[in-house]
């Protein structure tokens, strides 16, 4: 797991928007999941939050802000955009955001703690094997995840596995 990251003032509100964000998803019955695009100056261009519960495994948000900033931003911008998300980005959206071309992740949880928790729960793994976003990406920067985040993020994935 990646160490621990003692974010500033600014990554604190981002992320705090990307847990609402995950919380706004189980509240509409789909996965805790929220993710925003910040530029170089710190301006949010996009967010969304998972919609996979419709069956379309791909719709996560960081898929979504990928897709996004191909169509939006110059290669330029990407390089200095900043992702920030509730969860460290599976392998699906580590090779998006890498093959478009972004540039570094914020994350409040990491997904090995997800998957320790969904173990402790007794929650089968998914379908895709849990790796850093750095095994995938390996030139992404990253950032997390920040322990602060840690208990609300699993409340709101033990209320989804606990439905």
């Amino acid at each position: 797991m990646t160490s621990f990251h003692t974010p500033t003032e600014t990554e604190r509100a981002l992320l705090r928007r990307c847990v609402d964000l995950a919380a706004e998803a189980l509240a509409d019955g789909d996965e805790p999941f929220g993710s925003l695009i910040v530029d170089a100056e710190g301006r949010v261009l996009f967010e969304d939050r998972n919609r996979v519960k419709d069956g379309d495994a791909t719709r996560h948000p960081e898929f979504e802000i990928a897709r996004w900033a191909a169509e939006n931003l110059t290669p330029a911008e990407r390089t200095t955009a900043v992702v920030y998300t509730s969860g460290e980005h599976c392998p699906m959206c580590s090779a998006a955001h890498a093959w478009v071309g972004l540039g570094r992740i914020v994350y409040a949880t990491g997904s090995a703690q997800l998957a320790a928790w969904l173990e402790e729960w007794g929650i089968p793994a998914g379908p895709v094997a849990v790796l850093p976003i750095t095994a995938i990406a390996p030139g992404v920067e990253t950032a997390g995840p920040v322990e602060e985040f840690a208990d609300e993020v699993r409340r709101l994935h033990a209320r989804l596995h606990r439905a």
